[in-house]
């Protein structure tokens, strides 16, 4: 059970020394020690199962129909994208693509991809089937194209969005057509969403391909049962090599102290969304490794803004201005995150270091209010997850600090709780008032952050990733911009000019960067956090302990 809000305001000696140093490190790069592993043991024991503990269940097994992080987790295990992310250095590397070439322009792009992988059903992959995965997503019309299919939307503007044509050029040559540039184009490609899948689960399986997950990675699902436990086994006939260990296992234990419990015990070898109270305990453990994911986050309130009184610009500017997001983070986040001033963290290129941010100022926040035709307040309803999030680790402390601080300048907001699935589902419709919320970065680029959250194109219900709803012709025209050239000095240009304009407006109220906090049993080796959060599991061993 995490501690109460207050507890944090006299923190032990131990954790307070560990937060001055981490602070000290704070420009978001990960604190880290080399695991120290019993020698003794055998690191080459290839039957063992890998147990990770996490607070949420996978909200689908089809990565293409979500942008839910629990399921990525599990489905980057299962599926491959064309490229990807060589590790901890964020530049894009061959995966199912050996190589690619672009025209000058950048709208045609042509990839070579590996001969003599299998999916795991035992079909071919090859340019047929990269094909039969992109009209999946990206035609309304293909029989197939059953779900929301939202990082589509989101990343390529609609269906089918500025992607002209997919076609195969040979059995293993693959052309994409786009309608315009889009800069970042490669990097989305290496998202989790756009792994691919077998045809013929597709055909098979349709609507229910979510729980018949079928890709060429190291890993293949063994069995779900939902909010208890996902257990993979290995692809023995993984084209990459086989996975270390045999089996992996992600079981759902909702409370953060039951997680650092079992971890402790040994029932599981990593403990994910760790609160920061506990780095001290983890930190002195003789058996226990301590992991700082990099800050790649934001989480922030996101305001309907399609919603009276939520469509006034003096009633969003006075909620900022009633969060003292210093004393957030030092009651609930433990010091252990940092206040944000926009909706990039502040390691990305592009971050803009001079807005003139909203400073806590309760007094100026009831001026508003009565300018905004408020002078007695109103009531409304705060929405939150209930479990724990990378950015809010203690989500339901972090709603009762901001109801209490939406109070003190007479907002009355009734607190309602849900679970993540009917969260993301009712956000996305738009259904909320205000809701607490967050994201975590695919991909090192401002576009990922900023369209997602503020495109026109993102507010539309059911596909909503602009949660605040929020519409600028203006902002719209930075983003398209911004994505449209590469030149990178403009581009940086284009997302400052671009954070000014939505710190103006105010549709949302940015609060913290976290740096999750996890850990792992020294037996553990070869496990490398991701600043997305999400890692392809089959260099991870077990040694004996």
């Amino acid at each position: 059970m995490d501690r109460d809000n207050n507890s944090s305001l006299m923190l032990p000696a131990s954790i307070a020394i560990i937060i001055a140093v981490i602070f000290a490190l704070f420009n978001y790069a990960p604190v880290k020690k080399a695991p120290i592993v019993n020698t003794a043991g055998s690191t080459n024991n290839t039957n063992q199962r890998l147990i990770i503990g996490r607070a949420n269940d996978s909200v689908t097994l089809d990565p293409a129909s979500t942008t839910e992080m629990n399921s990525f987790k599990v489905t980057v295990n299962i599926f491959e994208t064309l490229v990807k992310y060589e590790k901890n250095e964020g530049r894009i590397i061959p995966c199912l693509a050996e190589s690619w070439n672009s025209s000058e322009d950048g709208l045609t792009w042509v990839f070579k991809l590996r001969e003599g992988i299998r999916f795991h059903d035992g079909t071919d992959f090859n340019a047929s089937a990269v094909c039969f995965n992109f009209h999946r997503w990206m035609d309304k019309d293909n029989p197939y194209h059953n779900g929301k299919f939202s990082y589509w939307n989101t990343v390529f503007g609609g269906f089918p969005g500025f992607v002209d044509s997919v076609k195969a050029l040979s059995n293993h040559s693959l052309e994409i057509k786009l309608n315009k540039p889009y800069a970042p184009f490669l990097n989305a490609l290496a998202m989790p969403a756009f792994g691919i899948a077998s045809p013929e689960a597709i055909k098979e399986h349709n609507e229910d391909l979510f729980k018949h997950p079928v890709g060429t990675g190291p890993f293949l699902l063994k069995s779900w049962e939902h909010n208890k436990s996902i257990i993979l086994e290995r692809n023995d006939k993984y084209w990459n090599g086989r996975a270390k260990v045999k089996e992996i296992e992600f079981r759902v234990i909702p409370g953060n102290k039951d997680r650092l419990e079992e971890l402790k015990q040994g029932s599981i070898h990593i403990a994910d969304y760790l609160s920061p109270v506990d780095i001290a305990e983890v930190k002195y453990d003789p058996n226990l490794h301590l992991y700082l994911r990099p800050s790649f986050n934001v989480g922030y309130i996101a305001m309907n803004n399609e919603r009276f009184p939520f469509n006034k610009r003096d009633v969003r500017v006075a909620i900022n201005h009633a969060i003292d997001k210093e004393k957030l983070v030092n009651d609930v986040f433990d010091n252990f995150a940092k206040p944000a001033a926009t909706y990039i963290p502040p390691s990305l290129w592009g971050y803009n270091n001079n807005l003139k941010t909203y400073e806590y100022d309760p007094d100026k926040s009831r001026k508003l209010m009565q300018e905004a035709g408020f002078p007695n307040g109103f009531k409304t309803t705060l929405w939150v997850m209930d479990a724990a999030r990378d950015y809010f680790p203690k989500p339901l402390q972090v709603a009762e600090f901001v109801k209490e601080s939406l109070k003190q300048v007479g907002i009355y907001a009734e607190i309602k709780v849900f679970n993540w699935d009917e969260y993301l589902t009712r956000i996305r419709n738009g259904e909320h008032e205000i809701a607490l919320i967050g994201w975590t970065g695919d991909y090192a680029d401002p576009d990922n952050f900023l369209y997602t959250m503020f495109a026109s194109e993102n507010a539309k219900p059911g596909f909503a990733a602009n949660y605040s709803l929020y519409k600028s012709k203006e902002a719209d025209q930075l983003l398209i911009q911004a994505r449209e050239t590469t030149n990178m000095v403009f581009r940086r240009s284009l997302y400052r000019s671009l954070q000014e304009i939505v710190n103006y407006e105010a549709p949302s109220v940015p609060l913290v960067h976290t740096m999750p906090v996890m850990a792992s049993r020294l037996s553990v080796r070869g496990y490398v956090p991701s600043m997305t959060g999400i890692e392809s599991l089959e260099n991870v061993e077990l040694a004996s302990e």
